[in-house]
């Protein structure tokens, strides 16, 4: 079997954190949540090989990150799109990288941007006892939270429906970007395409695969994250401390009151701040200055603000703090 990582969104959502880095590349404490993913897959006998699948822009650093990885599995697959309106939708990337990379056998496709507790070991023991895709289901507890996904209805653990992204969803169990397709299934993506489908969402790929062939459900209590705005990694984030903070041993805090689910990273100094859930990145310089549920990127400079559920991009200097 082999497996593939999407990692090919432009994260417009997380703008501007993410307009110069992958989102996958959001640190978890010591690590990165595709990092995460990684672990997974190199400790599971079953993968045989792992394809990241990202595109031209952001190919260099993926590129950079794999050559410094302890991990074996993972190698790059690049598609030929630069910017979000070239896109060709998850499916059509998945589509063009099986031809261009020529797989012929049963495929694991997670997606790179989330967060589970789940074992992928576990998971796929479980797929290898079904005849037909297997995907993983969580319960988000909300019809609200649920429109923004794709709503699966169980008979026991057979999918009997699954609807994309409801404007009413008939439950709050859902689909959350972790798929084990037979090979037989992947070959049925040209057609699916041909056929003028939705090429984006997988979740319309098993909605239509759905009503074809059995397709089974892989139900996990727990965690699960979907990093795409800036409330689902602080969120990810304070789970991952625990209901504690990090902070490196080369930040410099001077007065500065530091409270849950804070990491603050290398090289960054706080005076006279106070910083409460939030994720202040390396060389940030903090002045006279409360932080609440926001995300301050590498090297930014402020002073003397009150900032709430903000995102600063990095290098941008705010007027009243400076440069010690």
């Amino acid at each position: 079997m082999k497996a593939v990582v999407l990692a090919g969104g432009y994260a417009t959502r997380l703008w501007p954190i993410t307009r110069h880095r992958p989102k996958m590349f959001l640190p978890l404490g010591e690590t990165t949540v595709i990092e995460r993913i990684y672990a997974e897959l190199e400790a599971t006998d079953r993968i045989e090989g792992v394809y990241v699948s990202t595109n031209e822009r952001f190919a260099p650093d993926f590129e950079a990150q794999l050559a410094d990885s302890p991990y074996d599995k993972p190698r790059l697959s690049v598609e030929e799109t630069r910017k979000e309106d070239e896109k060709l939708g998850v499916i059509g990337a998945l589509a063009q990288l099986v031809d261009r990379e020529g797989i012929d056998d049963d495929l694991l496709v997670i997606a790179g941007d989330n967060i589970f507790d789940f074992a992928v070991e576990d998971f796929l023991e479980y797929d290898g006892q079904k005849s037909g895709p297997t995907i993983a289901a969580y319960d988000v507890g909300s019809p609200e939270r649920a429109t923004a996904y794709g709503v699966v209805d169980l008979e026991g653990d057979r999918v009997v429906d699954f609807q994309e992204k409801p404007d009413s969803p008939p439950g709050t169990r859902v689909s959350v970007g972790c798929y084990a397709f037979p090979q037989g299934s992947i070959e049925l993506l040209p057609t699916y395409l041909e056929e003028g489908n939705d090429p984006d969402e997988p979740g319309w790929f098993v909605q239509w695969l759905q009503s074809r062939e059995s397709t089974y459900a892989y139900t996990f209590d727990g965690t699960w994250f979907d990093i795409g705005t800036r409330e689902s990694y602080l969120d990810a984030v304070a789970w991952h401390l625990d209901g504690e903070s990090r902070v490196a041993e080369t930040a410099s805090l001077e007065n500065a009151t530091v409270g849950d689910d804070v990491h603050v990273m290398a090289d960054a100094t706080l005076v006279d701040t106070d910083v409460e859930r939030a994720v202040i990145f390396p060389d940030v310089r903090l002045d006279g200055t409360s932080v609440r549920r926001s995300i301050v990127d590498e090297g930014a400079t402020l002073g003397d603000v009150d900032l709430h559920d903000a995102m600063i991009g990095a290098y941008t200097q705010i007027p009243g703090g400076s440069r010690g």
